[in-house]
């Protein structure tokens, strides 16, 4: 899009062909009328003059306007690098953040797993809530910075809805009990086309701000077809926000002014954690980036309506979500760790013991290597860093050991690194990726499905 400057050169440009043309007329009818030699050259010579100066003028303007669109594209040249360069220092800021919280919260659900006092408990809660607070705040950023840069590239597909909205019940409904709100459902029927992890992603931060900026009422999640479209809506029953805030409420860290909240411009319940101000912010980013219209409609004092619209697609078979076995004890499993940071070695070994395993911790291969040639090595399933000292993977060590082994041995991968090549690796040698911080309960029941 020209800036107003060019646009005024491209007048200026146009106003002096047209008196270019306007002379060069003169310059005929005057030949025609005056037909003496002399007055000829007189008046050609003037025009001459004229036109010379005109010309050059114009070319002036044009080289002023080819200057400008050359600084133009510079300028968005640098912007892009620019937005590239905080893309991969976030990421590696993340990562390098990420491993010492990770080590952080194994500790602690280490610690939930000991006769506590009550004050402990409550103590060790506190100090989860904080850990997970940070770890959002960390993957959230990350999240805006590949939206910003254009590296999140949505891959659309058909998403059926009735799936998409009974994970959200699942995963919104006892915190919606705990605050005395309904959580309905209306229209699953329908299916879409869309990337379900981006659209889950969005529709996960509408309900999750609905639900902590509403005091009573409740919440609706619902699809409505429009001709070839459906439109995807979250109601709740907040105060509402108002016509002042809501082109606000999408800017970063926007939390509303008197504790007002970043969804419904309300007051978040007491006792409840407080949004970090960057749900609806990656919101109409990811809206933007799948091409889905995002819309606010709010009446303060009766609610706040968010609305998708999303094209509608065809019914398909999608993959079935694989059933996640309840966790049991993990009595006598052989778990070898390779993992470079200390802390968090430790503290996953803490962990694992607590659950019954039997442990042995490694920091490389070498370290891998030696231990087999003691005759100690001889796992049920490996648990591997990524990325290990020197340049190192911990795929090496899972090539190592099944090679020995003869056979395909269980492998979990962790990784704080949320690249999709990293995912395409783990992937292809049939592992299972983990991302840092990791979840206890979530790597108890993977450990028990793998061990089963």
């Amino acid at each position: 899009m020209a800036s107003a400057a060019d646009e005024g050169l491209l007048r200026r440009i146009e106003k002096l062909e047209r008196i270019n043309a306007a002379l060069m007329a003169h310059v005929e009818r005057s030949m025609d009328q005056q037909g003496g030699a002399y007055s000829l050259f007189q008046t050609a010579i003037m025009l001459e003059g004229r036109v010379r100066s005109r010309t050059e003028e114009l070319t002036g303007l044009m080289r002023r306007l080819e200057r400008s669109n050359e600084a133009l594209v510079a300028a968005k040249e640098e912007a892009e690098t620019a937005n590239r360069s905080k893309t991969r220092f976030l990421a590696a800021a993340s990562h390098d953040l990420l491993q010492p919280l990770n080590a952080a919260r194994l500790s602690v659900s280490a610690l939930t797993d000991l006769p506590l006092t009550p004050d402990a408990v409550a103590i060790a809660g506190q100090v989860e809530r904080g850990l997970q607070t940070i770890e959002d705040l960390i993957k959230t950023l990350l999240d805006i910075s590949k939206l910003d840069a254009g590296i999140v590239r949505p891959v659309l597909k058909p998403v059926a809805l009735r799936d998409l909205f009974g994970g959200l019940v699942a995963s919104f409904k006892p915190f919606a009990e705990r605050k005395g709100l309904r959580l309905t459902v209306r229209g699953s029927g329908l299916v879409v086309t869309s990337d379900v992890v981006l659209l889950q992603r969005i529709l996960q931060n509408l309900v999750s701000n609905a639900i902590r900026y509403s005091e009573s009422g409740g919440v609706l999640i619902a699809a409505r077809r429009r001709g070839e479209a459906c439109r995807i809506e979250v109601v709740d029953t907040g105060r509402g926000i108002d016509a002042g805030e809501r082109d606000l409420v999408f800017e970063e860290f926007y939390r509303g002014g008197g504790g007002k909240g970043m969804a419904a411009g309300e007051s978040v319940t007491r006792g409840e954690e407080p949004g970090l101000g960057l749900g609806l912010s990656i919101v109409r980013r990811m809206a933007q980036a799948l091409g889905h219209p995002l819309e606010l409609a709010s009446r303060p004092g009766r609610g706040t309506r968010m609305s998708l619209t999303v094209p509608l697609g065809t019914e398909e078979a999608g993959e079935q979500a694989r059933p996640v076995p309840i966790a049991t004890r993990l009595s006598g499993a052989r778990i070898l760790i390779v993992e470079n940071d200390q802390s968090t070695a430790d503290a996953l070994q803490r962990l694992l013991r607590n659950w019954d395993a039997e442990v042995s911790a490694y920091r490389d291969l070498a370290g891998v290597a030696a231990g087999v040639a003691a005759g100690t090595v001889a796992p049920d399933l490996l648990i591997l860093d990524y990325h290990l000292d020197e340049g190192a993977c911990g795929l090496d060590v899972a090539a190592y050991l099944r090679n020995i082994a003869q056979a395909a041995l269980p492998v979990i991968v962790t990784t704080a690194d949320y690249s999709p090549e990293i995912e395409c690796e783990v992937a292809g040698i049939g592992a299972e990726l983990v991302h840092k911080p990791i979840k206890p309960a979530q790597l108890r029941s993977l450990l028990t499905y793998m061990l089963t």
